[in-house]
């Protein structure tokens, strides 16, 4: 079965890494991204010359005409999609709950939640065997805030996180006998500039101190994990998540 892999927010961070080490494992690959051209290009550049055939297609992958539109381009210049990774998120500046606004709380859930949906979706529709499909796997990433809540920083992002990873878990079990997996990854403390969208870019570095590991990770250790859980490798893993956050 040829290997046809989907990663949104893939323009930086580990979404990038993820793309670079699937050019490495013989994917074809679409990186999805939002607003970054020139960062989309460079990744895109980056893994044609390690071998891969790839597109990069601009698109917000929380809105489903958009992500119709993405898995379409996906069809018809790679062939239909076997692995999808739900990488795209955001994150707004630290605040108490108390302090935000409705409309920081519908923005980040629509990326954050409604958007792996509605690809999780267009991907089953292609990989199910339900629909005709010949089976595939999904990675949905998570986060360590998930499991501590973020307080005094960001509550809704950590909430987010928590359907994310509740969706996982149902999901899983609802197409696990169609020949599709669902696992999820949960980095915490990740060297990216991610943490620049909360407010405070050497967030990583402030907190290394405190670590049970001493250092904060790297994309790719965590784009790693990734593709583990996409291979036959992990065959018998669905619903499942690998925790990325040095012991914390």
């Amino acid at each position: 079965m040829d290997k046809v892999i989907l990663i949104t927010g893939a323009s930086r961070g580990i979404g990038a890494a993820t793309a670079r080490l699937a050019a490495q494992q013989g994917y074809r690959i679409c990186i999805n991204y939002h607003a970054d051209d020139h960062a989309a290009e460079r990744i895109l550049a980056e893994v044609r010359g390690l071998g891969a055939q790839a597109i990069a297609v601009r698109a917000d992958a929380s809105v489903e005409d958009e992500v119709i539109q993405v898995f379409q381009r996906i069809d018809q210049e790679l062939g239909p999609v076997t692995a999808l990774v739900n990488n795209a998120g955001t994150i707004a500046t630290q605040s108490r709950v108390d302090e935000m606004s409705e409309f920081r709380l519908l923005k980040l859930m629509k990326t954050n939640v409604v958007g792996p949906m509605l690809c999780a979706k267009h991907a089953l529709l292609r990989m199910s065997r339900r629909h005709g499909g010949q089976g595939g796997a999904i990675v949905n990433v998570s986060s360590v805030a998930a499991r501590l809540g973020s307080p005094n920083e960001y509550v809704d992002y950590a909430a987010s996180k928590g359907a994310l990873d509740t969706f996982t878990l149902g999901l899983a079990k609802e197409v696990a006998g169609e020949g599709v997996r669902v696992n999820g990854v949960r980095p915490g403390y990740i060297h990216t500039d991610f943490h620049a969208l909360s407010g405070d870019a050497q967030r990583v570095t402030k907190l290394e101190p405190g670590l049970p590991m001493g250092r904060g990770g790297q994309p790719e250790e965590v784009a790693e994990a990734i593709l583990w859980l996409l291979s036959e490798k992990a065959s018998y893993s669905t619903g499942s998540f690998i925790d990325l956050g040095g012991g914390r």
